[in-house]
């Protein structure tokens, strides 16, 4: 994993001063910059090219001398020429950070392009890699984000001391300023100029119903790809206190959950459950009778082989508040990646969610009858025992030429893609790739995008 060479922080400069070396259309950039601090901003400059009118600085007609930076927090270099290297030298004797524009080498730290919404401000930085990038990635930020941001923030900070004789609760207080900045009745109330008295109201609200009791979310992570979690699971994470996350969720989608939020691994996987279901149940009702809010992370969607019906049963037993949030599960992926239509008219009338893990003949023998009628299975947990299956389902009559399809890591950049017969798969002619399969049985398999899946052939076995 890359990592970065830079810490992102906001450094203070406000009582102190930026100090600009050069009198050019590079030092007038860093100072439109510099003017939206509370810095005092000194520029230096025998000669001045640019035109530095109507912003509020102090323009110093010669060298920077050694005594100019007693009081700077930061120093920009615009001057590449002797009078810069001399600058730089005095700055780093005095120990202030420089930066020298456009030499990234020269530089103790990097200038962002800076969306501001005081006293909110959102930097994104390249590290001076790529800084017309940083640009762009801001731009699209801005047009997400209110351009009362900044007044919202203003008022939630003014409300701190009437939020916290109100609620005591270190969550509840974190509740109350989250309904605060995403709520559209306050926005509303901040353009009319009567901001503080809705966030009065929304106080005296959450002050009432505060309870102190928890809820649990079962949350679907989806197949693994951190892109394909839906907004409100993000949001979601982003309110727990406590992440209670099967083994199969990637760390990328945990870390989207709060920073401060407790996360704890349930480890469940085949052949090896570090927690049992019940273990899993008697938890996740604990932390909610503790008053926190959980979020139960499961690979996937929950309600399909997620065994979110046991934990929803415990839940209600107690008396539990709890809600479900979909993920995109496995066979959807699997059916995307591979551009699959498992229905489609004329061909299949229907699609059949199944485990081959532990089926029986009356299950075989269903399927069987299923496929041949049409319809599409999408079987899960079907790997270890994919010939097995295959040779079970000719014996109850399905063609030995109904088209297969089995895609590995369904949703994944390292997806593995299998494509043949169930009279090929029945040989035991996979040698699988690593990770949880999804098999396609039934005519409209064919009309999938298989062109980069490896074929399942009795004579050869191979990973995509």
């Amino acid at each position: 994993m890359a990592r970065l060479d830079t810490f992102p922080v906001s450094f203070k400069v406000a009582g102190r001063a930026i100090l600009i070396v050069g009198g050019d259309d590079e030092a007038l950039a860093k100072a439109r910059l510099a003017v939206k601090t509370s810095a005092r901003v000194r520029v230096f400059a025998e000669t001045v090219e640019a035109d530095f009118s109507g912003l509020e600085i102090e323009m110093v007609e010669r060298p920077v001398e050694a005594a100019d930076f007693a009081d700077a927090a930061l120093v920009f270099i615009a001057d590449h020429g002797a009078e810069g290297e001399r600058a730089h030298a005095l700055a780093k004797v005095a120990g202030v950070p420089v930066n020298e524009v456009d030499v990234p080498e020269k530089c103790d730290f990097y200038t962002p392009a800076i969306i501001d919404r005081a006293p909110i401000s959102i930097a994104i930085s390249s590290e001076g890699a790529a800084p017309v990038l940083a640009r762009l990635v801001r731009a699209q930020i801005e047009a997400l984000l209110s351009p009362r941001l900044g007044a919202i923030a203003r008022l939630a900070g003014a409300m701190r001391d009437k939020v916290s004789a109100a609620l005591a609760d270190g969550g509840a207080r974190r509740r109350y300023y989250e309904a605060l900045v995403t709520s559209a009745a306050v926005e509303a109330a901040v353009d009319a100029g009567q901001g503080e008295a809705e966030a009065d109201r929304l106080l005296d609200a959450h002050a009432a119903a505060e309870s102190g009791e928890g809820v649990v979310w079962l949350i679907g992570a989806g197949p693994g790809a951190e892109d394909l979690l839906t907004l409100r699971a993000q949001r979601r994470l982003q309110e727990a206190d406590v992440i209670v996350h099967d083994q199969l969720v990637p760390a990328a989608v945990i870390e989207m959950g709060r920073r401060d939020a407790e996360r704890i691994s349930v480890g469940k996987a085949k052949g090896h459950h570090s927690f049992s279901q019940a273990q899993i149940n008697t938890l996740i009702v604990r932390l909610a009778r503790e008053g926190k809010k959980v979020a139960r992370l499961k690979s996937g969607d929950p309600m399909v082989f997620g065994r979110a019906g046991e934990e929803v049963a415990a839940l209600r037993k107690a008396g539990i508040a709890y809600s479900i949030v979909p993920g995109v599960t496995s066979a959807l992926a699997a059916a995307a990646d591979t551009a699959t239509p498992v229905t489609l008219r004329k061909v299949s009338s229907g699609f059949v969610f199944a485990t081959a893990h532990g089926a029986d003949n009356t299950d075989l023998a269903h399927w069987a009858s299923l496929a041949q009628s049409g319809l599409t299975l999408g079987l899960y947990m079907g790997k270890s025992i994919a010939a097995t299956v295959a040779g079970d389902l000719l014996a109850h009559g399905l063609s030995p030429v109904t088209p297969v399809g089995i895609v590995v890591n369904a949703g994944r950049a390292d997806k593995a893609l299998y494509s043949g017969t169930v009279g090929a798969m029945a040989q035991d002619a996979i040698d699988f790739a690593d990770g949880p399969a999804i098999i396609f049985i039934g005519h409209a398999v064919a009309s999938g995008d298989w062109a980069q899946a490896a074929e399942i052939a009795p004579d050869v076995k191979r990973t995509a």
